[in-house]
Protein backbone atom coordinates (compact mmCIF):
# COMPACT_ATOMS: atom_id res chain seq x y z
CA UNK A 1 0.00 0.00 0.00
CA UNK A 2 1.21 2.91 -1.03
CA UNK A 3 1.79 6.46 1.24
CA UNK A 4 -0.92 8.24 -0.13
CA UNK A 5 -3.64 5.04 0.33
CA UNK A 6 -2.65 4.80 3.77
CA UNK A 7 -2.92 8.77 4.71
CA UNK A 8 -6.28 8.24 3.06
CA UNK A 9 -6.98 5.13 5.22
CA UNK A 10 -6.47 6.69 8.71
CA UNK A 11 -8.81 10.08 7.38
CA UNK A 12 -11.63 7.54 6.73
CA UNK A 13 -11.03 5.97 10.20
CA UNK A 14 -10.95 9.43 12.52
CA UNK A 15 -13.89 10.49 10.13
CA UNK A 16 -16.06 7.08 11.15
CA UNK A 17 -15.27 7.30 15.04
CA UNK A 18 -16.15 11.27 14.65
CA UNK A 19 -19.29 10.44 13.23
CA UNK A 20 -19.86 7.36 15.93
CA UNK A 21 -19.04 9.68 18.76
CA UNK A 22 -21.74 12.29 17.08
CA UNK A 23 -24.66 9.88 17.33
CA UNK A 24 -23.49 9.02 20.30
CA UNK A 25 -23.85 12.19 21.56
CA UNK A 26 -27.50 12.91 19.74
CA UNK A 27 -28.47 9.76 21.23
CA UNK A 28 -28.22 11.03 25.10
CA UNK A 29 -29.50 14.36 24.07
CA UNK A 30 -32.70 12.26 23.04
CA UNK A 31 -32.72 10.49 26.27
CA UNK A 32 -31.83 13.23 27.93
CA UNK A 33 -35.31 15.12 26.04
CA UNK A 34 -37.03 12.11 26.50
CA UNK A 35 -36.39 12.01 30.52
CA UNK A 36 -36.89 15.75 30.66
CA UNK A 37 -40.38 15.50 28.73
CA UNK A 38 -41.17 12.91 31.09
CA UNK A 39 -40.26 14.49 34.12
CA UNK A 40 -42.24 17.43 32.92
CA UNK A 41 -45.36 15.42 32.22
CA UNK A 42 -45.24 13.85 35.92
CA UNK A 43 -45.42 17.36 37.71
CA UNK A 44 -48.06 18.40 35.18
CA UNK A 45 -50.32 15.36 36.54
CA UNK A 46 -49.12 16.02 39.59
CA UNK A 47 -50.33 19.89 39.45
CA UNK A 48 -53.35 18.30 37.98
CA UNK A 49 -54.03 15.88 41.02
CA UNK A 50 -53.90 18.81 43.40
CA UNK A 51 -56.97 19.20 45.47
CA UNK A 52 -59.45 22.29 44.54
CA UNK A 53 -62.62 23.80 44.51
CA UNK A 54 -65.27 23.82 46.97
CA UNK A 55 -67.23 21.22 49.48
CA UNK A 56 -70.44 21.66 50.92
CA UNK A 57 -70.56 19.62 54.25
CA UNK A 58 -74.01 19.33 56.12
CA UNK A 59 -73.13 18.60 59.43
CA UNK A 60 -75.01 18.36 62.98
CA UNK A 61 -75.24 21.42 64.97
CA UNK A 62 -73.48 20.54 67.98
CA UNK A 63 -70.23 19.98 65.28
CA UNK A 64 -70.36 23.80 64.29
CA UNK A 65 -67.14 25.07 66.52
CA UNK A 66 -64.86 22.05 65.61
CA UNK A 67 -66.03 21.53 61.80
CA UNK A 68 -65.65 25.90 61.46
CA UNK A 69 -61.96 24.79 62.56
CA UNK A 70 -61.34 21.77 60.99
CA UNK A 71 -62.52 23.70 57.58
CA UNK A 72 -60.01 26.62 58.40
CA UNK A 73 -56.93 23.98 58.70
CA UNK A 74 -58.44 22.03 55.36
CA UNK A 75 -58.30 25.59 53.48
CA UNK A 76 -55.10 26.35 54.76
CA UNK A 77 -53.40 22.95 54.02
CA UNK A 78 -55.34 23.12 50.36
CA UNK A 79 -54.64 26.09 49.02
CA UNK A 80 -57.10 26.90 46.33
CA UNK A 81 -60.26 24.74 48.10
CA UNK A 82 -63.33 26.23 50.16
CA UNK A 83 -65.10 24.66 52.86
CA UNK A 84 -68.68 25.87 53.39
CA UNK A 85 -70.97 24.43 55.97
CA UNK A 86 -74.81 23.93 56.76
CA UNK A 87 -75.51 23.14 60.48
CA UNK A 88 -78.84 22.18 61.56
CA UNK A 89 -81.10 19.59 63.06
CA UNK A 90 -79.48 16.24 61.49
CA UNK A 91 -83.27 15.32 60.43
CA UNK A 92 -84.07 18.32 58.50
CA UNK A 93 -80.38 17.90 56.74
CA UNK A 94 -80.79 14.23 56.09
CA UNK A 95 -84.95 15.34 54.63
CA UNK A 96 -82.97 18.35 52.40
CA UNK A 97 -80.11 15.77 51.46
CA UNK A 98 -82.89 13.42 50.10
CA UNK A 99 -84.93 15.79 48.73
CA UNK A 100 -81.97 16.69 46.07
CA UNK A 101 -80.03 19.58 48.08
CA UNK A 102 -76.30 20.09 46.61
CA UNK A 103 -74.03 18.64 49.43
CA UNK A 104 -70.47 16.49 49.09
CA UNK A 105 -70.43 15.43 53.21
CA UNK A 106 -73.31 14.26 55.40
CA UNK A 107 -71.97 14.23 59.13
CA UNK A 108 -75.15 13.49 61.42
CA UNK A 109 -75.35 13.25 64.92
CA UNK A 110 -76.97 9.32 65.07
CA UNK A 111 -77.14 6.41 63.06
CA UNK A 112 -80.51 6.74 62.41
CA UNK A 113 -80.83 10.38 61.04
CA UNK A 114 -77.89 8.75 58.72
CA UNK A 115 -80.28 5.65 57.61
CA UNK A 116 -82.56 8.54 55.75
CA UNK A 117 -79.75 8.77 53.56
CA UNK A 118 -78.29 5.39 53.62
CA UNK A 119 -81.57 4.26 52.67
CA UNK A 120 -82.18 6.41 49.78
CA UNK A 121 -78.98 5.15 48.53
CA UNK A 122 -77.81 8.88 48.21
CA UNK A 123 -75.00 7.52 50.19
CA UNK A 124 -71.41 6.74 48.91
CA UNK A 125 -69.93 3.90 51.12
CA UNK A 126 -71.22 2.63 54.23
CA UNK A 127 -70.79 6.11 56.69
CA UNK A 128 -67.88 5.55 59.36
CA UNK A 129 -68.85 6.65 63.53
CA UNK A 130 -65.71 9.38 64.00
CA UNK A 131 -66.94 10.27 67.29
CA UNK A 132 -69.78 10.14 70.37
CA UNK A 133 -71.51 13.11 72.31
CA UNK A 134 -72.89 12.80 75.89
CA UNK A 135 -75.73 14.50 77.25
CA UNK A 136 -75.36 17.38 79.85
CA UNK A 137 -77.91 19.82 81.90
CA UNK A 138 -77.39 23.11 80.94
CA UNK A 139 -78.58 25.69 83.84
CA UNK A 140 -78.11 29.24 84.13
CA UNK A 141 -74.81 30.19 85.17
CA UNK A 142 -74.34 29.40 89.23
CA UNK A 143 -77.15 26.85 88.70
CA UNK A 144 -79.35 29.19 90.69
CA UNK A 145 -82.16 26.89 90.99
CA UNK A 146 -79.79 24.25 92.50
CA UNK A 147 -80.14 21.90 89.84
CA UNK A 148 -78.50 18.19 90.59
CA UNK A 149 -80.52 15.51 88.42
CA UNK A 150 -82.25 14.71 85.94
CA UNK A 151 -85.13 14.34 88.53
CA UNK A 152 -84.99 18.03 89.35
CA UNK A 153 -86.03 19.05 85.97
CA UNK A 154 -89.39 17.81 86.97
CA UNK A 155 -90.35 20.51 89.06
CA UNK A 156 -93.23 22.64 87.85
CA UNK A 157 -91.42 25.81 88.85
CA UNK A 158 -88.69 25.36 86.29
CA UNK A 159 -89.01 26.19 82.72
CA UNK A 160 -86.96 23.52 80.91
CA UNK A 161 -86.51 23.36 77.35
CA UNK A 162 -85.36 20.06 74.84
CA UNK A 163 -84.59 19.20 71.51
CA UNK A 164 -87.45 18.43 69.39
CA UNK A 165 -87.70 14.29 69.88
CA UNK A 166 -87.07 13.55 65.83
CA UNK A 167 -83.35 14.98 66.60
CA UNK A 168 -80.66 12.98 67.89
CA UNK A 169 -79.96 15.05 71.29
CA UNK A 170 -84.12 15.13 71.85
CA UNK A 171 -84.09 11.45 71.04
CA UNK A 172 -81.39 10.70 73.47
CA UNK A 173 -82.73 12.67 76.42
CA UNK A 174 -85.77 11.33 75.82
CA UNK A 175 -84.19 7.94 76.21
CA UNK A 176 -82.84 9.19 79.67
CA UNK A 177 -85.90 10.14 80.76
CA UNK A 178 -86.98 6.89 79.84
CA UNK A 179 -84.51 5.01 81.60
CA UNK A 180 -85.08 6.94 84.77
CA UNK A 181 -88.73 6.36 84.55
CA UNK A 182 -89.59 9.75 84.80
CA UNK A 183 -91.98 12.16 82.79
CA UNK A 184 -91.07 15.76 81.99
CA UNK A 185 -93.57 18.77 79.81
CA UNK A 186 -90.36 21.27 78.85
CA UNK A 187 -92.12 24.89 77.76
CA UNK A 188 -90.70 23.92 74.26
CA UNK A 189 -89.27 21.63 71.68
CA UNK A 190 -86.22 23.43 69.83
CA UNK A 191 -85.23 22.46 66.58
CA UNK A 192 -81.38 21.47 67.10
CA UNK A 193 -79.50 22.10 70.26
CA UNK A 194 -78.26 25.02 69.54
CA UNK A 195 -81.51 26.44 69.78
CA UNK A 196 -82.52 24.80 73.21
CA UNK A 197 -79.49 26.06 74.67
CA UNK A 198 -79.58 29.59 73.35
CA UNK A 199 -82.92 29.53 75.65
CA UNK A 200 -80.95 29.65 78.80
CA UNK A 201 -78.29 31.44 77.67
CA UNK A 202 -80.73 34.72 76.87
CA UNK A 203 -82.36 33.25 80.05
CA UNK A 204 -85.64 32.42 78.40
CA UNK A 205 -85.53 28.91 80.04
CA UNK A 206 -83.74 27.80 83.42
CA UNK A 207 -82.79 24.90 81.90
CA UNK A 208 -82.04 22.69 78.63
CA UNK A 209 -80.68 19.34 78.10
CA UNK A 210 -77.98 19.70 75.53
CA UNK A 211 -74.92 17.98 74.64
CA UNK A 212 -71.51 17.98 76.89
CA UNK A 213 -69.89 19.74 73.77
CA UNK A 214 -72.47 22.11 73.42
CA UNK A 215 -72.43 23.32 77.21
CA UNK A 216 -68.61 23.77 76.76
CA UNK A 217 -68.98 25.52 74.02
CA UNK A 218 -71.10 28.08 75.74
CA UNK A 219 -68.29 28.93 78.46
CA UNK A 220 -69.62 31.07 81.25
CA UNK A 221 -72.88 31.86 79.25
CA UNK A 222 -74.36 28.69 81.41
CA UNK A 223 -73.63 25.67 83.87
CA UNK A 224 -73.36 22.05 83.00
CA UNK A 225 -74.53 19.55 85.42
CA UNK A 226 -73.57 15.65 84.75
CA UNK A 227 -76.66 13.52 85.28
CA UNK A 228 -75.91 9.37 85.27
CA UNK A 229 -78.65 8.86 82.99
CA UNK A 230 -76.89 10.20 80.25
CA UNK A 231 -74.58 7.20 80.04
CA UNK A 232 -77.71 5.37 79.10
CA UNK A 233 -77.80 7.32 75.61
CA UNK A 234 -74.88 8.26 73.86
CA UNK A 235 -75.16 9.05 70.61
CA UNK A 236 -72.59 8.01 67.44
CA UNK A 237 -71.53 10.59 65.21
CA UNK A 238 -71.28 8.88 61.69
CA UNK A 239 -69.60 11.24 58.29
CA UNK A 240 -70.49 10.17 54.92
CA UNK A 241 -69.39 10.91 51.39
CA UNK A 242 -72.53 11.74 49.37
CA UNK A 243 -73.27 10.12 45.96
CA UNK A 244 -73.97 12.96 44.56
CA UNK A 245 -70.72 14.93 45.44
CA UNK A 246 -69.59 17.29 42.80
CA UNK A 247 -65.87 17.26 44.21
CA UNK A 248 -65.67 13.89 45.38
CA UNK A 249 -62.00 13.91 46.11
CA UNK A 250 -61.26 17.16 47.70
CA UNK A 251 -64.39 15.74 50.12
CA UNK A 252 -63.08 12.63 50.91
CA UNK A 253 -60.05 14.38 51.84
CA UNK A 254 -62.20 16.40 54.19
CA UNK A 255 -63.36 13.27 55.45
CA UNK A 256 -59.92 11.92 56.18
CA UNK A 257 -58.85 15.13 57.96
CA UNK A 258 -62.23 14.30 60.36
CA UNK A 259 -60.65 10.96 61.16
CA UNK A 260 -57.20 11.50 61.43
CA UNK A 261 -55.23 12.40 64.62
CA UNK A 262 -55.56 15.91 63.78
CA UNK A 263 -59.44 15.59 63.39
CA UNK A 264 -59.55 13.77 66.51
CA UNK A 265 -57.59 16.26 68.76
CA UNK A 266 -59.82 18.98 67.86
CA UNK A 267 -62.84 16.82 68.29
CA UNK A 268 -61.69 15.79 72.39
CA UNK A 269 -61.23 19.20 73.20
CA UNK A 270 -64.00 20.33 72.10
CA UNK A 271 -65.68 17.61 74.50
CA UNK A 272 -66.37 14.82 72.23
CA UNK A 273 -65.94 11.27 73.24
CA UNK A 274 -63.50 8.97 70.90
CA UNK A 275 -66.21 6.65 69.01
Amino acid sequence: MTRSARRTRRMLQVTGAGAAALLALSACSSSDSDSSATSGSSASASASDKLSGTVTVFAAASLKESFTTLGKEFEQAHPGTKVTFSFGGSDSLAASITAGAPADVFASASPKTMAIVTDKGDAEGTPATFVRNQLEIATLPGNPDKVASLKDLTKSSLKVVLCDKTVPCGAAAQKALDASRLKLTPVSYEEDVKSALNKVVLKEADAAVVYKTDVKAAGDKVEGVDFPESAQAVNEYPITLLKDSKNAETAKAFIALVQSADGRKVLTEAGFLQP
